[in-house]
């Protein structure tokens, strides 16, 4: 058994810094990389590209990465860790391959967890008794299942450290909890046992702190953000891991950012929900158990934490499609620029109610007033703004009504107040919508297999 193990995060959501990764690998010693690229909404686009074209479905910035950090991660014994596999893992795999023999690498061992995609097999699971009823509503997924875009399962840690055991180098994933991408190489490396309940909490909270990358180490920072060092070159945050759970939180010297008590306990509460009842497939973690200790700069131990005996379930994200959205934006300018804006939007409504449109929704944002605060923004006791920016959205099921709305954003430029500019790109068009359909599935109903592509 090492002494201790040391876990970089790479990435905190598909999109995130694109030479994290590289810099994780290259500025320090790790052992292990784990990249978080999934939201729920990521598991839709990627099944949108997947039916589009077969070989796509996973986040398609991997291939490149590998060319990157391939070399350095073989010849420094990292292995990586990622559910960038998306809706895809195996063709994943299979670009990460290619690029191994294009760089001439002659061993390489990649596993892939699949079994978390259960969208083919909804009328099988709904005949077994689950009708994967929504968490927030109640209601049967047989209400959206004709409108279903994707459906996951949140697998956990287990059928990585499957991965290890069998001697990946890379282990990619589908749909897996962004905490199990952490808390496998501790139970590979330490021997935990799945009633480790205590140890297997720890590396989630582990997990839960290295998930969303620079998070934790400064970046999105409520506090002291001003005294953070050298964002530009931000150093992402990394888990020195101990068999016996406890954790120092760290980053490498030669990085900006800034890993302290305040950062990590920020983290900490990051969408949790209930903090004594973290709820993961692998256990159920007690936030309320953690304590911190700052070390020194930029070391933070994490400790004294208690866990309990995971639920019988897995969590399910699905996505459906609901209806149509469109959004439009004019800027206004200085004098007046806010009551300009708002006499804009009462013609513009007033035009749309004319038309006998349908609509479930009509929102307005005032840009630069209030579109963070909505009815809470301070109200202004003169109009003394130097611009402003009216953004209107639709959201509908008729196609024809969102359509329509599009086509009265630009007559506003000479048919309402003064000043007006920020017009471009052309009229809005609708898009889809995407809606979110959480549920639970019983374990046994599922089962995650591991495959091997080799070298």
């Amino acid at each position: 058994m090492k002494e201790k193990i040391r876990i970089a995060s790479g990435q905190g959501f598909w999109g995130d810094l694109v030479d994290a990764p590289y810099t994780q690998v290259t500025a320090g010693p790790i052992d292990y990389l784990v990249m978080d690229y999934l939201a729920e909404v990521t598991m839709s686009i990627l099944q949108k590209q997947k039916n589009k074209n077969p070989k796509l479905g996973y986040a398609r910035d991997i291939p490149e990465l590998m060319e990157r950090i391939l070399p350095v991660c073989i010849e420094k014994n990292i292995k990586i860790i990622t559910n960038g596999g998306g809706v895809n893992p195996e063709a994943c795999a299979e670009a990460i391959m290619e690029v191994a023999k294009k760089l001439s690498i002659k061993k390489m061992k990649i596993a892939v967890v699949v079994g978390d995609n259960i969208k083919d097999n909804i009328d099988e699971i709904i005949s077994a008794g689950c009708n994967l009823n929504n968490m927030e509503t109640g209601e049967s997924i047989v209400k959206v299942k004709d409108s279903l875009l994707s459906a996951n399962v949140y697998f956990g840690a287990m059928p990585i450290v499957e991965s290890l055991k069998l001697g990946a180098d890379i282990v990619i994933t589908g749909r897996t909890t962004d905490t199990g991408l952490t808390l496998a190489p501790m139970i590979y490396e330490f021997g935990w046992k799945e009633t480790d309940y205590d140890l297997l909490s720890a590396g989630t909270i582990g997990g839960h702190i290295l998930e969303c990358g620079g998070q934790a180490s400064g970046g999105n920072f409520l506090g002291d953000w001003q005294s953070v060092p050298d964002l530009v070159k931000i150093g992402f945050p990394i888990a020195e891991a101990y068999p016996n759970g406890e954790m120092v939180i760290t980053k490498h010297d030669s990085l900006g950012g800034k890993v302290s008590f305040e950062t990590i306990a920020e983290q900490l509460v990051y969408e949790i929900g209930d903090p004594k009842n973290y709820i993961t497939p692998d256990c159920v973690a007690d936030f309320t158990t953690v304590h911190l200790e700052e070390l020194e700069p930029n070391r933070v131990k994490v400790f004294g934490i208690k866990g309990f005996e995971a639920t019988e379930f897995y969590k399910v994200s699905c996505s459906y499609s609901s209806g149509y959205t469109s959004s439009g934006s004019l800027t206004y300018s200085w004098p007046q620029a806010l009551t300009k804006a708002k006499v804009a939007d009462k013609i513009l409504r007033g035009r749309l109610r004319n038309l006998d449109l349908k609509f479930d929704e009509i929102r307005s944002e005032l840009i630069g007033y209030n579109a963070c605060h909505g009815p809470l923004a301070t109200e202004l006791k003169e109009d003394n703004i130097n611009e402003v920016m009216l953004r209107v959205s639709v959201r509908g099921d008729d196609f024809k009504s969102v359509e329509r709305f599009g086509k009265e954003i630009a007559p506003l430029i000479l048919t309402g107040p003064p000043s007006v500019t920020g017009f471009a790109g052309g009229r809005p068009k609708p898009s889809e919508v995407v809606a979110y359909w959480p549920a639970l599935i019983p374990k046994k109903l599922v089962k995650p297999e591991v495959k091997i592509f080799e070298l």
